[in-house]
């Protein structure tokens, strides 16, 4: 099948975020040469770990694909012609109907069902987002560890963080130079060394200061990576909650509903908004952990707190991701669903698949306000 929907891949793969594209075929490109990249790849097969993996929206028709009712699904694209990247691609979805037969007529892929392939696609299928340091832990639950190389930021995220780390990253800078003047570009230099995963002369310094060897220092700037793509992603999120939350609580369905309908989406809007809140303000404790582990280094002059943050920092990471995909799943897809600006339509039917939804995206029976919270986070007005 070609793919209708991606017009031109080159647009994809410069623009997507991390979250919703797993590139492996820019991997290839840019990582083959590594040892780990061949003797721990993210899949076995070879097409497979070439190919461009996408977290999509389904479109009307294409929930039919599938033995259960869903609204996003996870994409595997192989292009037409690796040089020519506008003619498209084949594509199959993870856990459509005869899964592995579409596999085999559309790639030519042959995969056993008990294999450490296809428990990798069903990883991936079944983790809310491709963020990269959340699907490295969810990966690792199942003894499954590519490498490194394969859980790297896009570069269309990475260029737009890049502002936001280097004035994070600056700080550092600040307490270790005579000049002032000079912290702008070494801030900019040292960024880009941890946002490309480069352990060079520059870092060498910081290593020492932390007491690392270089293997826990690889993995500490991985997670000083991560730490910064989660302050970024939650800062760009928490504009576009309130709008969504708004709507959400005065959209007005068009037809007939039942008591019960009606019952349950007033009662939907209340949960939604409570739990849509409460994640959010769990997020930013979370990341006051990685504040406070920061500050010290900063401004206390204490790297063994920022070291000792670091190196624990995974058991973070499926906490965050998993609220933050939520978060932004429940705003990119009502939007998605009605434009800004544009009049709602939609059946009280239709309305109530979309709060379950969202309220399974938030696992809702799940999500309490943070006792531990200091300061109320104000998002639409209301605490």
């Amino acid at each position: 099948m070609g793919d209708q929907t991606v017009r031109n891949l080159a647009h994809l793969e410069n623009t997507a975020s991390t979250a919703r594209v797993l590139n492996l075929r820019a991997v290839k490109n840019l990582k083959d040469k590594l040892p780990e990249y061949s003797t721990e790849p993210m899949f076995q097969n070879l097409a497979l770990n070439t190919s461009i993996i996408v977290k999509h929206r389904l479109r009307r028709g294409e929930a039919d694909l599938f033995p259960t009712t869903r609204r996003s699904a996870t994409k595997i694209m192989i292009p037409i012609d690796t040089r020519d990247l506008s003619l498209g691609a084949r594509y199959v979805f993870i856990g459509q109907h005869q899964f592995k037969e579409a596999l085999l007529e559309s790639f030519g892929i042959s995969i056993d069902e008990n294999s450490r392939d296809i428990r990798t696609l069903s990883i991936l299928d079944l983790t809310p987002t491709l963020d990269p340091f959340l699907l490295r832990e969810q990966l690792r639950r199942f003894d499954l560890e590519p490498a490194r190389c394969y859980f790297e930021l896009s570069e269309a995220d990475t260029a737009r963080m890049f502002a936001f780390a280097q004035r994070e990253i600056e700080a550092l800078i600040r307490m270790s130079i005579e000049n002032p003047a000079d912290a702008g570009d070494q801030a900019a230099r040292l960024t880009r060394k941890i946002l490309a995963n480069s352990a060079d002369a520059d870092l060498e310094p910081l290593r020492q200061t932390m007491r690392l060897d270089r293997p826990q220092f690889l993995e500490g700037a991985f997670c000083w990576k991560a730490f910064l793509y989660y302050k970024w992603q939650l800062g760009d999120i928490l504009p576009r909650v309130a709008p969504v939350l708004q709507e959400i609580a005065q959209i007005k369905p068009l037809g007939p509903q039942s008591e019960e309908d009606r019952a349950y989406l007033i009662s939907a809007r209340e949960t939604l908004r409570k739990a849509l809140i409460a994640s959010c303000k769990a997020v930013k404790v979370t990341l006051g952990f990685y504040d406070n582990a920061y500050q010290r280094l900063t401004q206390q002059s204490d790297p063994g707190a920022f070291r000792d943050f670091l190196l624990r920092a995974p058991t973070l990471f499926n906490d965050l991701g998993e609220r933050l995909g939520g978060i932004e799943h429940i705003v990119s897809f009502w939007r998605f669903r009605f434009p800004a600006g544009s009049r709602p339509l939609v059946t009280p039917a239709e309305l109530a698949s979309v709060f379950t939804d969202f309220e399974g995206s938030l696992g809702t029976e799940h999500v309490e306000a943070p006792s531990v919270l200091k300061q109320p986070l104000v998002i639409d007005g209301r605490h």
